[in-house]
Formats: structure tokens, C-alpha cells, sequence
């Protein structure tokens, strides 16, 4: 399963690649307001730290200015996906830019047939959004199960990403779901390599270690 990062903060995505683990990244309008800078520029930033998918959504909600505004995006990097949300306008959008090879992100996807429908129309990706499915009480991650058997159903392409990852247990359950790909915020990722019992197990490697140093002669302990 691929691991993209949900942030445009360039600080955090040069954090999650020097791990060797980044594969992509997920931006919205959000998150690129949240950093308080020219938008363009910082997609411009983070497509040279990483070169996979880096995601890039459209604010228009109809047709023509989707595509139009698709077109421009896409011209800021070869590895830019444009993001367009899962309602009638964008899946013609997606069918139109996809069309002319422009990989496309559909984004806000809340059921499976809105997922259906953007493979049908040609979408690179799909991102059920399993967190805000979880926040009003439903099962965020059965939509990505039952997407995952259409797709597997009729041979279908799109790839699915997992997005409103709230926790390491959604990024557990979309990898044994089959999940193309899962995008999570930087605490998320740093909370997969934690663990209680790899603490103690390391704190005791090492004290036995310098305990044994320390009995032997001429052999100074660990600092």
C-alpha cells in the first residue's frame, strides 16, 4: 500500500520523505490556506521534494471552469493529480481531463457508487473519506471494503485512497482491505513506529548492554 502524506506544509513532507516511506501527497484548498501562502508556489515547492502524485484540487464547481482551472494545475508539475470532488459537474470533469491524460483525483467520495462512477469516467484515484464517515456515525472503512470489491468485480483501474485518516488503525484496516493507497497527516505517520512495548524492549536491550560493559575490564560503558 502506497503512504502519502495529507498536508501542505513543506516542513512535514521533508520530515515524512527523509523516513524513505513517502510515496505522494494529498493537498485541498484547506490546507494550502492554512500555510498562508501563494498556492502555486508551494505546489511548486513540494513537487520537488516528492516525486509521486502530489494532489491538487480545483475550487470551481462547474464543468468548463473545472477544466479550465484542471488544465492550470496540471501544468505546475508532471507529478501533479488534479482533485475534483465526487458531484455531477466534476465526474464530467474527470471524463474531459482524463480524456486528454491528465490524471485525475476524486475527491469527497462518501458512498461506493460515487466511486463506480468515477472509475467509469476514467479517475486515477478515488478517496473515500472514512474519518468524517466515522464523525456522524457510520463505518467509514465498509465503504472502502465494498469498493474495493466493485472494483475487483469488473476489473476496474482507479486506484483507491483512503483519506481522512484519523488514526494508525484506519491505515491497519485499509491495508487488509486492499487499498491502493492510504494519505494520513504527519502525526499519524509518526504514530505507526510507536509502541509501548518496543520502548521497554529497547530501554532493556540497552541496559543490558552497558551492564555487561561496565562487568567487563578495560571495555568503558555506554555514554
Amino acid at each position: 500500500m502506497d503512504i502519502y502524506i495529507d498536508t501542505a506544509n513543506l516542513d512535514e513532507i521533508q520530515q515524512a520523505a527523509a523516513l524513505g516511506i513517502l510515496d505522494g501527497v494529498t493537498t485541498n484548498p484547506s490546507l494550502l490556506a492554512r500555510e498562508g501562502t501563494d498556492s502555486q508556489t508551494r505546489l511548486e515547492e513540494i513537487c520537488r521534494v516528492v516525486r509521486g502524485p502530489v494532489s491538487a484540487e480545483v475550487v470551481a464547481t462547474e464543468h468548463e471552469p473545472m477544466v479550465s482551472e484542471g488544465l492550470a494545475l496540471a501544468q505546475i508539475a508532471d507529478n501533479i493529480v488534479v482533485k475534483l470532488p465526487c458531484i455531477e459537474t466534476g465526474l464530467q470533469a474527470c471524463k474531459t481531463l482524463s480524456d486528454q491524460k491528465i490524471r485525475i483525483n476524486m475527491t469527497l467520495c462518501f458512498q461506493p457508487l460515487q466511486a463506480l462512477m468515477a472509475a467509469k469516467a476514467g479517475a486515477f484515484l478515488i478517496s473515500p473519506f472514512v474519518g468524517r464517515v466515522d464523525d456522524v456515525g457510520g463505518d467509514g472503512m465498509e465503504i472502502v471494503q465494498q469498493i474495493r470489491q466493485i472494483y475487483d468485480n469488473y476489473g476496474y483501474k482507479t486506484k483507491i485512497l483512503t483519506a481522512s485518516i484519523r488514526h494508525p488503525q484506519h491505515l491497519v484496516q485499509a491495508a487488509l482491505m486492499g487499498s491502493d493507497v492510504a494519505t494520513a497527516p504527519f502525526k499519524v505517520i509518526q504514530q505507526v513506529m510507536k509502541h509501548p512495548l518496543t520502548d521497554v524492549g529497547l530501554q532493556k536491550f540497552l541496559a543490558d548492554y552497558k551492564k555487561l560493559q561496565e562487568s567487563l575490564p578495560h571495555h568503558p560503558a555506554l555514554a
